[in-house]
């Protein structure tokens, strides 16, 4: 009888020690298996957009869309500045003081003032045109402990247009309308000036400080120019309906920076897809929550294509005369009438 009980005890350990040994692995497995252990959970992420119009606005719905096809829980609140600096600060601290798990910055000033904000919650940024010059990051591919993102200009966009107008338009006075407070907008404007260097383009500038000021400022520079330049520039481009009526009544060709502004009626662009900037700053955003990679683990990004397209109705609005190798080189903005 002795010798089954102990048989029987020796059993009855034996069957303890293995469920402790299953137990441990069960712990060990999920807290290695690629950020599982964060399964469940519902990130809060904030959004800050210095301005809303259509290719900030395609931005943000790309870097929602990568959040949702990689099925993580989130919970966005989307705060725009309406193009006051002094918002932007305001936004980013109220994200600090909510603990969001990420910030999406959508913008030079609202990546800026998120930087400003926390060195400890991770931001990603897009619709940047030069976040070396602008102090975000120290250069592409050393990005900041906390932030990194993509940019929405193409290294060759900017000597690509300059070299569009120069063989089209020869010897034209070009006309540019900008905010100088804005980082993003002076290092464009830098850019063509560097472009235009050596070509048969004279460049005309005209500042703006408010939106207010944008249609006088198009009406103003108008009278002095023979084509219209609008690069990416938040507070313009968020009035663009005034530029590009001044275009049509003077027969001026209207050029920007961007496909979204060819809806409201530019003429040309050697533009990007702003949704698929987006996107890939949201796939940054999904490794981040997950746990994969920090900021600085991720190289900040150009787009990967630029294309021509044009509006065939803003031409013949604008007045511009029109090439027949355009049908070949160019793709055209689909319109409804």
């Amino acid at each position: 009888m002795r010798k089954r009980i102990i048989i029987l005890c020796m059993l009855l350990m034996s069957l303890i020690m293995l469920g402790a040994c299953g137990n441990s692995e069960d712990k060990a497995g999920g807290s290695s298996n690629g950020g599982s252990s964060k399964k469940g959970k519902t990130f809060k992420i904030g959004a800050t957009q210095i301005v809303e119009h259509p290719s900030l606005d395609q931005a943000y719905k790309g870097f929602q869309e990568a959040l949702k096809d990689a099925g993580l829980d989130v919970e966005f609140d989307l705060q725009s500045a309406q193009g006051e600096q002094n918002n932007v600060k305001t936004i980013a601290d109220n994200f600090v003081a909510d603990n969001v798990d990420l910030i999406f910055a959508n913008s030079t000033p609202s990546a800026l003032g998120a930087l400003q904000a926390t060195d400890q919650i991770p931001i990603v940024f897009t619709s940047v045109s030069d976040p070396v010059g602008a102090g975000i990051v120290e250069a592409m591919d050393q990005p900041g402990d906390n932030i990194t993102g993509v940019v929405d200009l193409h290294p060759e966009a900017i000597k690509e247009t300059v070299q569009f107008i120069d063989k089209y338009f020869n010897g034209a006075n070009v006309g540019l309308i900008y905010n100088a407070g804005e980082q993003n907008s002076v290092s464009q404007i830098d850019a063509v000036k560097e472009a235009a260097e050596g070509t048969s383009l004279t460049l005309t500038e005209r500042t703006v400080a408010n939106t207010a000021e944008v249609q006088q400022a198009a009406m103003t520079v108008a009278s002095e120019v023979d084509v219209l330049y609008i690069v990416t520039d938040n507070m313009v481009v968020s009035a663009l309906d005034s530029v590009v009526g001044v275009a049509e009544d003077q027969k001026i060709p209207l050029i920007v920076g961007e496909p979204d502004s060819l809806e409201k009626g530019g003429f040309a662009t050697f533009g990007i897809d702003y949704f698929k900037i987006g996107y890939r700053t949201g796939e940054m955003a999904v490794e981040i929550l997950k746990g994969e990679k920090d900021p600085s683990d991720i190289p900040v990004e150009y787009p990967k294509e630029i294309k021509l397209i044009i509006n065939k109705e803003a031409a013949e609005k604008q007045g511009v005369e029109w090439h027949d190798e355009w049908d070949e080189l160019a793709e055209f903005l689909e319109t409804n009438e």
